[in-house]
């Protein structure tokens, strides 16, 4: 079984953004991502197919922004868009008090792994509305740095920030979500320390893997945020306190860009498109140990490198 969207141009450049390839690109195709249990292969014609396991949960990300071409599936997706919010979460979540988390730089080839967790309070929600907090991805560059400011002198929040160094050497041995589950559960535990002895009505955490996998990445360590916690894609649009913490994960993520670009020399952009390839190139020409400023397992790295070596 597989699931297949149609989409525009502009969608589709999305997509490729969001999923890096980093496996072999079949005849046809523009991208094609292996995560865990889905596989995710864009098209030239516009099309994008979820294959695996977790294919349905991982394509109800989209499911309001693009239209079912498999009339198989138009059942399975038509169901993610009427119920998109799973309904075990609190019928009045965006009103409680909740500890949200969420990453970014998860499809940028340089830069961080950010994740953040952040605390609101059920009387705070108002004002950070009255703000316009919403999710990063929505906002501009110079929104993040305004909002996130006023958020990090309001908000219990804790930051996890994964230079490229580091994540390679995590990568040595987890995947990326791996890592990922890792840091939302660094985030959550330090912000539940710093609000001790009180507890979140609920801890919201934007979904990229499902609920079973992420506690099997867990499943080793020695302390696990577990109590009272849900899993929602685009938790963002469900709780303030998510939108916050994408806000200054966001902003988090453009400082270290900044910084790793006045180190290398060059602007640093986010993505994982051919611009990428071409620079992470220059980089090699110049001597420099990409593993400093990228993530290697990206396919960026094998194409910079094909790059450079017929330059």
């Amino acid at each position: 079984m597989s699931i297949v969207i149609q989409t525009t141009t502009n969608q589709l450049r999305t997509f490729a953004q969001h999923y890096p390839s980093n496996t072999t690109v079949p005849v046809g195709a523009i991208f094609r991502y292996k995560g865990s249990g889905v596989m995710v292969t864009g098209y030239k014609s516009g099309k994008v197919m979820f294959q695996g396991q977790n294919e349905l949960a991982e394509s109800q990300k989209w499911a309001s922004n693009a239209l079912t071409t498999n009339s198989m599936q138009q059942t399975s997706l038509k169901r993610a868009k009427t119920n998109p919010v799973p309904s075990n979460l609190p019928d009045n979540l965006a009103q409680l008090g909740v500890l949200g988390s969420d990453e970014v730089g998860t499809g940028s080839y340089f830069g961080p792994l950010t994740v953040v967790a952040v605390y609101v309070a059920p009387d705070q929600i108002t004002t950070l509305q009255s703000l316009g907090i919403a999710d990063s991805k929505t906002l501009t560059d110079a929104n993040i740095a305004s909002l996130a400011e006023k958020l990090i002198n309001m908000l219990p929040y804790h930051i996890v920030n994964i230079m490229p160094t580091t994540y390679n050497q995590y990568n040595q041995t987890l995947n990326a979500n791996e890592i990922k589950a890792h840091g939302h559960n660094r985030a959550l535990s330090a912000v539940l320390a710093k609000i001790a002895p009180h507890m979140p009505d609920a801890i919201l955490i934007d979904q990229f893997t499902p609920a079973n996998t992420y506690w099997r990445y867990l499943s080793k360590l020695n302390y696990v945020v577990k109590e009272n916690v849900y899993f929602a894609t685009k938790a963002e649009q469900l709780h303030v306190a998510v939108a916050a913490a994408s806000i200054i994960a966001r902003y988090v993520e453009l400082k270290s860009l900044q910084e790793l670009s006045a180190q290398a020399h060059c602007e640093l952009p986010v993505g994982a498109g051919k611009n990428v390839d071409k620079i992470a190139a220059k980089l090699l020409h110049q001597g420099i140990d990409l593993r400093q400023y990228a993530k290697l397992h990206f396919a960026n790295t094998k194409k910079a490198y094909s790059i450079a070596e017929n330059n």
